[in-house]
């Protein structure tokens, strides 16, 4: 949508306490269960200052054109080599959302390979851009026609191909399960379940968020802050996920990552944490149609369950965009699970709930192991 305003300044901190925290830090349970990272985009890296843009489990910054020698490591600041990088496998494609996960290795300068994960996705197409894009193609080959229809295989030009591509560097193995094509499985966690298995299990994990307490400390991506609520217990900080490039409101992503450190998911919520969900629901809101121009009534507000990672936080995405994760067996909506909790403050200390897990999990093999599967 042309003439939107993309990088004004971040709407005013809330009045409230000093940045603190509310309650202890979960320590050890701040893991995830797909030992997902903060992955770098191209796209973003480019956009503003390199070291507010990378993250602690990425170690290294992303960009879509790279011009390091073959052999040479990318230091702090430096581009990713993606010239360099060895193709090892494709873990997964999809049509559906036009991206490819691939598994690659550099070389660094002593000769060790090192694992990457590079996801290649084509982005929407921006309506100001169309008319160019008919008028500028470099080649146009018929592919079928019969009477009225017919298909073309068309070829834009470099500047209006864009393929947005986010780097996960250095990557573990779980990075690379993650992305790998598997099948997935149905769990309906009791609240037993969820003290015996589950949360010994969140707890054993050790994956940094350290990402996640670097924006809430403003030592990386303060740019990127569309809005802040200060409050150490119910206050929250909005930043555009990573899978939104921020050229359309087609597929608009935010996340809000609440300031407090013990909260990790949606089985630690009760009626205490009410004006913290509201805040979010109602600033959240208010925040996107301010800079966006967004009516809540086309976004969907919604929390993961399994998360990603054990900080509490909350999706905002466009009502029209079919996001990862946002089906039904993964996403609650936020308004939901505030009229839950208004109903009962242990809600989600009593009902089971219904998640999915990939094959290589290790916590579907903790639910194997109990008989719970």
């Amino acid at each position: 949508m042309p003439g939107w305003p993309m990088s004004p300044p971040h709407t005013p901190a809330a009045p409230g306490p000093a940045p603190g925290r509310c309650g202890e830090p979960p320590g050890p349970a701040g893991g995830a269960i797909a030992g997902r990272g903060r992955s770098l985009s191209a796209a973003a890296m480019a956009e503003g200052p390199e070291p507010k843009r990378r993250r602690a489990e990425a170690g290294a910054g992303a960009g879509a054109e790279a011009e390091a020698e073959a052999g040479a490591e990318p230091g702090p600041g430096a581009p990713f080599p993606l010239g360099s990088v060895r193709l090892r496998r494709l873990l997964r494609d999809s049509a559906r959302e036009k991206a490819a996960f691939v598994h690659g290795q550099v070389t660094g300068p002593s000769g060790e390979d090192t694992d990457a994960v590079l996801i290649l996705e084509k982005t929407p197409f921006q309506e100001e851009k169309i008319e160019e894009l008919l008028k500028k193609h470099t080649k146009l080959e018929l592919q079928m026609s019969n009477d009225i229809y017919s298909t073309y295989r068309l070829y834009p030009p470099p500047e209006l191909s864009e393929i947005k591509t986010t780097v996960v560097y250095p990557a573990t193995e779980k990075h690379l399960q993650k992305y790998l094509r598997q099948e997935v499985h149905l769990i309906r966690e009791s609240w037993e379940d969820y003290k015996n298995i589950t949360l010994p299990f969140i707890q054993s994990q050790s994956f940094s968020i350290q990402w996640v307490y670097n924006i809430l400390e403003k030592k990386a991506e303060a740019d990127r802050i569309i809005h802040e609520n200060q409050d150490p217990c119910n206050g929250f900080v909005l930043v555009p996920d990573f899978k939104w490039n921020q050229n359309q409101l087609d597929d608009l992503y935010l996340i809000a990552l609440i300031q407090r450190r013990d909260v990790k998911s949606l089985r630690d919520l009760t009626g205490e944490h009410l004006p913290l969900l509201k805040n979010i629901l109602q600033e959240g809101k208010e925040a996107i149609g301010k800079r966006f121009g967004v009516p809540g009534s086309q976004l969907r507000i919604y929390l993961h369950y399994q998360p990603s990672y054990y900080h509490l936080h909350v999706h905002f995405t466009a009502l029209g965009y079919d996001a990862p994760g946002s089906a039904v067996e993964r996403a609650h909506l936020l308004a939901d699970v505030i009229d839950n909790l208004a109903l009962d403050s242990a809600y989600y200390q009593k009902r089971a709930l219904t998640f999915a897990l990939r094959a290589d999990e290790p916590l579907l093999k903790k639910f194997q192991e109990a008989g719970r599967v």
